[in-house]
């Protein structure tokens, strides 16, 4: 069984601010940092620190290479990675001094993938082997229809939510990993305490990971119920911090560990995530986490 992530990559240009601005005002930064980042990205190192042989699919612009070598530095396979002559995907991202974020994202070559592409990507793939999704590059409807002929089993990420996502064939996804505005978006379902069993009446052969932030998470599949709290820390920057929870998350599937064990882990990474600066420098790896938890019993 082998894991692909077809997913974006992306410059963060990381500021620094005392509080996230609002419309008609100029703010200073006091620091400023040039980040990998991109929820793909952030995904297969997360993957690949978890201990999982994991391939990167995706395109980078002229300004990549830092991509690309921090893809190779995790250990994450770059074969299916392509470099082009223009810009790459990137955002501006703004941290205030709870750690708290906001995003403006620019999609560059992540939105330049081509049917071409994709059949060469997939055709090294074969059924039982996972595909990692997200919705920061184009032709997810295809790339998912094409995955599921082969007989992959597809995990989705479907964010940032927006009207793409209407041309894809989601009963096609047997695992999401949504937050609780993602679930009111694909539900039409503002009801927090019913989102799982929203999620499960819409897509009934799908299983669910709904993260709630502070107030944890649940895995439910229809069958199974499963709650995780919180690890809690001082948080310093959660830009990574649903990324590294998804990684570790499929990690442990991958092992076939049982779902409380999966999700304790990915809570403990993405504990560990908030508490660092930046999207990938702060994922950390299996070890830190097996031996963070070991100290806690």
């Amino acid at each position: 069984m082998k894991v692909l992530n077809y997913g974006s990559l992306n410059v963060d240009h990381t500021y620094s601010v005392q509080h996230i601005v609002v419309g008609g005002e100029t703010l200073s930064s006091y620091e400023m940092h040039d980040y990998c980042g991109g929820k793909g990205l952030n995904q297969s190192v997360a993957l690949a620190k978890a201990g999982v042989d994991v391939w990167h699919a995706g395109i980078i612009g002229n300004d990549g290479e830092m991509l690309l070598d921090a893809c190779k530095e995790a250990g994450v396979h770059t074969e299916f990675i392509r470099q082009l002559d223009v810009h790459g995907g990137h955002t501006i991202i703004q941290v205030d001094e709870k750690g708290q974020n906001c995003i403006i994202l620019y999609g560059g070559t992540n939105q330049m993938q081509t049917e071409a592409f994709a059949d060469e990507v997939l055709s090294h793939f074969e059924a039982g082997d996972y595909l990692v999704l997200q919705n920061e590059i184009n032709l997810l409807g295809y790339i998912i229809d094409r995955a599921y002929e082969r007989g992959m089993k597809i995990i989705m990420n479907p964010s940032p939510y927006n009207e793409s996502l209407d041309a894809c064939d989601l009963s096609k996804v047997s695992l999401f990993l949504v937050n609780e505005i993602e679930a009111a978006q694909i539900t039409g379902n503002q009801d927090a305490d019913h989102a799982l069993d929203a999620l499960h009446e819409k897509f009934p052969e799908a299983a669910f990971v709904l993260t709630l932030g502070s107030d944890g998470a649940w895995y439910y599949d229809g069958k199974q119920k499963v709650f995780q709290d919180i690890f809690p820390v001082q948080a310093v920057d959660t830009t990574a911090a649903g990324d590294t929870f998804t990684g570790f998350f499929i990690s442990k599937l991958a092992e076939g560990a049982d779902i409380p064990d999966a999700l304790r882990t990915a809570a403990k990474a993405s504990s560990i995530a908030v508490t660092r600066e930046g999207a990938v420098p702060s994922i950390p790896t299996k070890e830190e986490v097996l031996l963070s938890l070991k100290e806690e019993g």
